[in-house]
């Protein structure tokens, strides 16, 4: 008797026919449960839904277990591992050679929030088309978990070492220093971060998202600040975080008067529902007003904290070409022998 053969079911593909699997990248080498690989894959499934092609796509990093993570996502993308605290400068370059490219950050607190610091400040004022993720779990994990910059002030180490300084808060400070759009979430808040991410690739300037990132070998016990049990108990969510992006027509419902819609530099709207605050993420004092209350209170806020889709980006500011720099012509890079002669009479 013969049997009708089965078909296989073929995978699920993207706008651009790729399938998730596309996006993967090498086996993680991080400890069991750490949250920078819950990181890993909201990134995979952000990038994927939204149909970015990985070629377009360059990831960066610096130094520390958070730099380790591009390579467990999108292999097939261009990527820079450079050195501690210089990742911003880097991606500077980068996106000036090419602004059609999607730059992508991945740092960690002590690579943003101490050696990096003076690197951060520059990148948050210019405004780089650029995606900067800080995986935060405040510690060095890499040299055996004492506390960074991003610390709470009275948070206690695996030994019993209680933290005397005060934290760096970098979301205050990127808003207040130029960053346009900037957002807290936690790396087990599957959700929040992957609608937060999709709303990033959508932004042309620079997005600085803090992802609370628990250490689940030296901070995830009783006394951190940054551990699972203590974010669960204390995050204080802005709103509720919806996305649609320009390609897709869906209707979302919401009732009056409670919803903010933002429409992002490619039509797709980024949609903040209210839920106990009457919260304008486009101001950016209440912005940084809101977070500094937070503090006070003993919270851990997510959500998008401050927007901004009318400011200038940095390649704006210098009119760069859109084409990237290696294609252009010997006549738009080579200055002509009477600009040359110009500017030899002027220095006479």
């Amino acid at each position: 008797m013969a049997t009708t053969p089965t078909s296989t079911p073929q995978p699920k593909t993207n706008r651009i026919g790729l399938t998730v699997l596309d996006y993967r990248g090498g086996k993680t080498t991080l400890c069991a449960g750490c949250g920078h690989n819950a990181i890993s894959e909201r990134i995979i499934d952000a990038f994927y839904e939204m149909g970015i092609a990985p070629e377009r796509v360059v990831k960066m990093s610096g130094i520390g277990c958070s730099s380790k993570s591009p390579a467990y996502f999108m292999g097939r993308s261009h990527s820079f591992n450079s050195v501690h605290g210089r990742m911003p400068s880097v991606t500077t370059g980068a996106v000036l050679a090419n602004s059609k490219i999607v730059a992508l950050g991945v740092s960690g607190d002590g690579d943003t929030a101490s050696i990096g610091i003076g690197q951060f400040v520059h990148l948050m004022r210019r405004n780089l088309p650029m995606i900067y993720i800080i995986e935060d779990n405040g510690v060095y994990g890499l040299t055996k978990g004492q506390f960074s910059a991003t610390a709470d002030l009275g948070s206690k180490l695996k030994t019993g070492v209680i933290n005397d300084l005060p934290p760096i808060d970098t979301c205050a400070l990127a808003i207040m220093l130029g960053a346009t759009f900037v957002g807290r979430s936690f790396s087990g808040d599957k959700r929040q971060l992957h609608t937060m991410l999709k709303a990033a690739i959508s932004h042309r300037g620079t997005v600085m998202l803090d992802v609370i990132s628990p250490c689940t070998t030296f901070n995830d016990h009783e006394g951190s600040t940054k551990s699972y049990k203590f974010v669960i108990d204390h995050e204080e969510p802005l709103h509720d975080v919806n996305f649609v992006p320009h390609f897709e027509n869906i209707s979302v419902e919401y009732d009056e008067g409670t919803t903010a819609n933002v429409t992002m530099h490619d039509g797709s709207t980024l949609l903040l529902r209210k839920l106990e605050h009457d919260y304008d993420p486009t101001d950016k004092t209440e912005a940084i007003k809101r977070v500094m209350l937070s503090h006070e209170a003993g919270e851990v806020l997510t959500g998008v904290l401050y927007l901004n889709t009318t400011a200038p980006n940095f390649l704006d500011m210098i009119n760069m070409t859109d084409r990237p720099l290696a294609t252009l012509p010997e006549s738009a890079t080579r200055p002509s022998r009477k600009a040359l002669e110009q500017c030899m009479e002027e220095l006479r």
